[in-house]
């Protein structure tokens, strides 16, 4: 439509119409009827309509003003209206059109939300003290209202009020009562219901909006009383109002009730529709009730109703939150099967299951199939597999998906980017994960304080507290308000930056200004004072956390058990600990830990060990932390025999050790003499025999130097304890050291690989470049591994080296072995 048609529209200034004007003569005379129908015919079919309708006009004694109102009612094209009403407004005939033409125009414009240009019109009647009918503004307030302008809709609505002394009608209000439904304003709408109610303006569908509107809040009991108070009264029994109720009583878990009612319904010779089963199967779906939901299904069967994409989608999202991944996948296939089609949001079930599950590349394969039938995923498609992605490490695989995601069409929001960022702060890529922050920062996706407040910690965390400050300058240009998180990190920030005075000061300022710093603050100051050995500072602050009404938590107690510890006052820990208990708040393996540790930097290794059993006693499965302070601290007082002991029990704890763990074991069998280490059957008691020592011992009988002995040692524990990963891991690093994969680790390795079953791809995992000679220690050392293969089978590690060994003979002597023929 043109501007310069539109800009036309402007006030009149003819005199205004009297009683005898055409809007009070009855419509329609034969002769009205006659020029309305040739006026119409010529707008529609002739481009010269101007000088058509002008010689129609003049031959007719009828003027425009009286039938202009009924023209424009029979006019389906905004612009054609909008152009006959400005020739109609103009020279020569210069007519004065009264209310019922601007109330027809309106009315045209509101079926085809010309907002702008009803705003001229609505300004140009009110210079000419023309009124609006009601009619026209119950087209206005369904025009707004249905297009969101909630505001305007209802300014509109009161002016019903003011010109009319009613309410618009019934379609318009409803409209309203919808749009300001979906905007949270329910006091408004209970207002206008009333004011329907009292007009006798309600009907069926007026009553379910409001009934809709209070079971979402909660209030399903009046909801259903409404309908009870209004039955007879413009509202009637209908299958739409039990549907709403059962859905209702659905949301807040009473299934009992909206039972109730579906047997009532059933009772009273309604049938239920598709949406009322399937408001029933999504209720028994939080329940996890698949037998009633089978009873149902039946039930749908029987009356001939096939489920939708939407009821098989409750289903399986039920099926996956209770673990049963395996019945999702066969509903969807039964699905499938039925013709119904799975959606992006079936999909999108399937892949976030496999996720929680860690399973990555399943997810990734349910993406490829989602593509494959032309859906397109979205955020939520995406944003689990960037999640487990991160957790896993692969963060460029993660970076990777987001661009896939960018490139698809779809927009990434701040939970997609949080939990990239996340993931890449906690693999250590703080640098990546700044660039990934300007990316989002690019694209007009704003953090908010939990999002600062991971990036802070990452370069905190890397020693790189100017950027931190930077970061929290910037977070404060964007007027958001720094949590007690983002203040808590700032302060652990200069902790770990060695600045005590100015994580007091900062934590000072943060209580000064008002801001509950809360237990992650007060726990980040006492771990400051703790760290410098400020005691009596970190008890201050203890106080001043039970004033702000904060109990200490079990990291508060931990963290100072920690500081005692290491300021060597084992007696201040040990109180610490008691005052724990007392307060019933329970240790957790930190706790335990740090006072293993303290028995054990003082040598008293009965008590760490007795500590190490209650913690167990508690049910607190140990860390790697635990085990390799007890490890370290074995080897440290040379007890070298219930080092290995424990590390064994490591393993079978399926508790992964690091290098620290590695270090002890290594550096403590290596720094003591062979003739100290305890490893004869008569030097050990029973509890301390272990796998270590046997091959520890038979390595440095057969000349092996003791660092090579003990490597070893550790390779073949954790290969036979199913942590063959781990193992490789470590061999690999001491490759990369100079060292060659020898034929105890190459043995190792392989019985490792053969339990896990892979035992057929073995040569994608590990090189064989071992002699004859380094193959048949290989075969001494793997007739030894299979004393450890349960159930005293033989490994298929042993005949792969036997193959390996046989190959090498030269083949005149492979014909003569008498095994061969």
């Amino acid at each position: 439509m043109s501007k310069t048609v539109l800009s036309r529209i402007k006030p009149l200034h003819n005199p205004k119409p009297t009683s005898s004007s055409a809007a009070s003569v009855p419509f329609p005379f034969r002769s009205h009827i006659k020029i309305v129908q040739d006026s119409l015919h010529i707008l529609k079919n002739s481009d010269k309509w101007e000088q058509a309708l002008e010689t129609r006009f003049a031959e007719s004694e009828v003027l425009v003003s009286d039938i202009a109102h009924h023209v424009l009612d029979r006019i389906y094209d905004v612009e054609l209206g909008l152009k006959f009403f400005d020739w109609a407004s103009k020279p020569p005939y210069n007519c004065s059109l009264d209310g019922s033409a601007y109330s027809s125009l309106l009315k045209l414009l509101a079926k085809f939300k010309v907002f702008s240009e009803i705003e001229l019109v609505l300004n140009s009647m009110k210079l000419e003290e023309l009124k609006p009918t009601s009619e026209a503004l119950s087209a206005l307030v369904q025009a707004y209202a249905d297009s969101g302008f909630v505001d305007k809709a209802l300014e509109l609505y009161y002016m019903v009020g003011d010109a009319h002394k009613g309410v618009p009608s019934v379609v318009a209000c409803n409209s309203l009562l919808d749009v300001l439904v979906k905007n949270q304003r329910i006091e408004i709408a209970f207002r206008v219901y009333d004011e329907m109610r009292d007009n006798s303006c309600v009907d069926n569908y007026s009553t379910c909006i409001m009934v809709r509107c209070l079971c979402k809040e909660g209030k399903v009991k009046e909801g259903r009383k409404m309908i009870e108070s209004r039955w007879g009264k413009g509202c009637i029994p209908h299958v739409v109002f039990y549907n709403t109720l059962i859905d209702g009583y659905c949301r807040i878990g009473d299934l009992e009730s909206a039972y109730g009612l579906f047997k009532e319904l059933k009772l009273k010779g309604f049938l239920p529709a598709l949406e009322t089963y399937g408001a029933m199967i999504k209720g028994f779906c939080k329940e996890g009730n698949f037998e009633a939901i089978d009873r149902l299904l039946v039930e749908m069967k029987e009356r001939g109703l096939n489920l939708n994409v939407q009821v098989y989608n409750n289903i399986i999202d039920a099926q996956y939150k209770i673990g049963r991944a395996v019945e999702g996948v066969k509903i969807m296939r039964r699905m499938i099967e039925s013709g119904c089609e799975p959606d992006i949001i079936t999909y999108n079930i399937l892949i976030n299951g496999s996720c929680r599950e860690g399973e990555v590349k399943e997810a990734v394969q349910l993406l490829q199939q989602a593509l494959q039938r032309g859906l397109i995923p979205n955020k939520f498609t995406y944003t689990p597999i960037i999640q487990v992605y991160c957790r896993q490490g692969e963060y460029f695989r993660a970076s990777d998906l987001l661009i896939k995601m960018i490139e698809g069409g779809q927009k990434p929001d701040l939970v997609s980017y949080g939990a990239l960022i996340h993931g890449l702060v906690i693999a250590g890529e703080v640098d990546v994960a700044s660039t990934m922050w300007d990316k989002m920062m690019e694209r007009g996706v704003l953090p908010d304080a939990p999002i600062f407040n991971v990036l802070m910690s990452g370069l905190c965390k890397k020693g790189r507290l100017p950027a931190a400050k930077l970061l929290l300058v910037e977070m404060l240009d964007q007027n958001l308000e720094p949590d007690e998180f983002v203040y808590a990190t700032m302060v652990d920030g200069f902790i770990r930056n060695g600045d005590i005075e100015e994580a007091k000061k900062l934590f000072e300022f943060v209580i000064e200004k008002g801001t509950d710093p809360g237990v992650v603050g007060y726990n980040a100051m006492i771990k400051g004072f703790c760290k410098f050995g400020m005691m009596k500072d970190a008890f201050s602050c203890i106080a001043s956390m039970r004033k702000r009404h904060h109990a200490p938590d079990v990291f508060t107690y931990t963290t100072l058990i920690d500081g005692y510890i290491k300021q060597h006052d084992l007696d201040g820990a040990l109180k610490v600990f008691g005052l724990m208990v007392k307060q019933r708040c329970k240790p957790n393996v930190v706790t335990y830990t740090s006072l293993i540790n303290g028995f054990c930097r003082i040598g008293d290794s009965t008590r760490a060990e007795k500590t190490f059993r209650e913690m167990q006693s508690c049910g607190l499965e140990p860390n790697v932390v635990t085990y390799s302070v007890l490890i370290g601290s074995f080897c440290k007082a040379c007890k070298l025999a219930r080092a290995a002991s424990f590390f064994e029990l490591m393993l079978k704890s399926k508790c992964i050790p690091n290098d620290v763990t590695f270090n002890y074991l290594v550096n403590g069998f290596v720094n003591t003499a062979p003739s100290a280490i305890p490893m004869g059957s008569n030097e050990l008691q029973e509890k301390d025999r272990s796998m270590f020592l046997d091959f520890f011992g038979m390595m440095t009988s057969d000349g092996w130097i003791q660092l090579t002995a003990a490597y070893n040692s550790i390779i073949i524990c954790l290969c036979q304890h199913g942590m063959a990963k781990t193992a490789s891991q470590l061999s690999d690093k001491r490759i990369s050291r100079g060292f060659l994969l020898d034929s105890v680790s190459f043995a190792a390795l392989l019985h490792g690989i053969c339990l896990e079953g892979r035992s057929k791809e073995w040569k994608n995992i590990i090189s064989c470049n071992l002699n004859e000679k380094e193959l048949q220690t290989a075969a001494k050392y793997s007739l030894k591994l299979n004393q450890y293969v349960p159930g005293g089978r033989t490994s298929d590690a042993s005949l792969i080296i036997q193959a390996l060994i046989e190959d090498y003979k030269p083949e005149d002597l492979k014909l003569e072995d008498p095994k061969r023929q």
